[in-house]
């Protein structure tokens, strides 16, 4: 009989989280929930772990420990703050840890993940954004794999099964253009908070939501893509589909495509990543092209979306660049939707502190983690100044 495989959910309570439990829920005989961890959502987590029974969960604060331990006594383990997403990720008795913690703060317990030989169905972008080259090291001499879960690297991922990288001409990153494709550039100024977090397509988080609207998710993803497919950045394309049906596609040197199809579904990737290389029935909605009345294509304009060229040129500069972008862009983020800045201040923020800090060319973890504080820190220092 099959060994039941012990899952770790790090961010079980946000939209990836709660999709990872509904397919987690249907396989009882192949999954069991092992550790959940959460930030803010501790009510949602509460009733997860009343659901689940996990073995433990990670929480940031002793705050919401207490309130844990209150409501369940020692009949959960509670580890507390980056050191307990860290235990979580590694933990013996885990064999697959899905990461959808937001922000960089999932990077070291995907390292922990991989340094413990887990499977890592990976949806934080910020790991391979900001130490990519590091990760990919790292994966070489262990027995960890990571397996995407973000819609457009699976897409990808599926289409390469059972094919020779060598044979690879391109890859084809799909973007639904967010909400403001067809918006002219003078009117982002005045772009609302409820506007940017109105996603045509996708059900998604505030950060990787407002990342949407800007391209700048797009712009993670392209050097996510370089990192793990191992392809140069002049194999790598973004081409904007607005309905969201095809996922990605891969081209090959004699000129075919694949494309990997659906309806915006994030439990397909999910559960892929769980299951490959087996394939589990899901129920989800199924295509029918009767149906499907068009379905177009664009070339995204960089010069409007200007957070797509800050992801080119970091990938370009290398080093600690991804890293400080990455930075840049997610306390500007935090600032827009906390009313601080007008929208199209985001990508302004994001070049200027890419042009103000000093790039590392082959930096170390720890060079990385300073390189990311150091841009936090020149962000809002300098808040006052990067707006005018």
């Amino acid at each position: 009989m099959e060994k039941v495989k012990n899952i770790t959910i790090l961010g079980s309570t946000g939209s990836i989280g709660e999709n990872s439990l509904e397919v987690i829920s249907n396989f009882p005989d192949k999954y069991r929930v092992a550790y959940l961890s959460a930030n803010k959502g501790i009510p949602k987590l509460v009733e997860q772990i009343r659901k689940f029974r996990p073995i433990g969960v990670a929480v940031m604060d002793q705050a919401s420990a207490d309130v844990i331990h209150k409501i369940y006594g020692d009949t959960v383990k509670i580890y507390i703050g980056e050191e307990g997403l860290n235990t979580i990720a590694s933990n013996v008795e885990v064999d697959i840890v899905i990461n959808s913690l937001v922000g960089f703060i999932g990077l070291i317990p995907t390292i922990k993940a991989i340094e413990s030989n887990k499977r890592i169905a990976l949806a934080n972008k910020e790991t391979l954004v900001a130490a990519g080259n590091i990760i990919t090291k790292m994966l070489k001499s262990s027995r960890a794999e990571i397996i995407p879960i973000d819609s457009e690297h699976s897409a990808i991922f599926q289409c390469l099964v059972g094919e020779d990288i060598n044979n690879v001409s391109r890859l084809i990153l799909t973007a639904s253009g967010g909400p403001f494709w067809k918006m002219e550039k003078e009117n982002f100024a005045s772009i609302t908070i409820s506007q940017a977090l109105k996603h045509p397509n996708w059900k998604m988080g505030n950060k990787i939501t407002i990342d949407s609207a800007t391209l700048m998710n797009k712009g993670l993803e392209i050097i996510e893509a370089h990192h793990l497919f191992n392809l140069p950045l002049e194999k790598i394309e973004v081409v904007i589909h607005p309905q969201s049906i095809i996922h990605s596609m891969v081209e090959f040197v004699d000129g075919s495509i694949k494309a990997q199809l659906g309806y915006p579904d994030m439990k397909i990737p999910i559960q892929y990543a769980l299951s490959y290389p087996e394939r589990f029935p899901l129920s989800s909605l199924r295509l029918n092209f009767n149906d499907l009345k068009q379905m177009t294509f664009f070339e995204p304009d960089i010069d409007k979306f200007e957070c797509l060229s800050l992801a080119y040129k970091a990938l370009v500069n290398g080093g600690t660049s991804p890293a400080i972008m990455n930075a840049a862009n997610e306390i500007a983020v935090e600032l827009f939707l906390s009313q601080k800045i007008s929208f199209d201040m985001i990508p302004k923020i994001i070049q200027k502190t890419m042009e103000s800090i000093k790039i590392i060319p082959e930096p170390t973890l720890e060079e990385i983690i300073k390189a990311d504080s150091e841009a936090r820190n020149f962000v809002i220092s300098n808040i006052n100044n990067l707006i005018r």
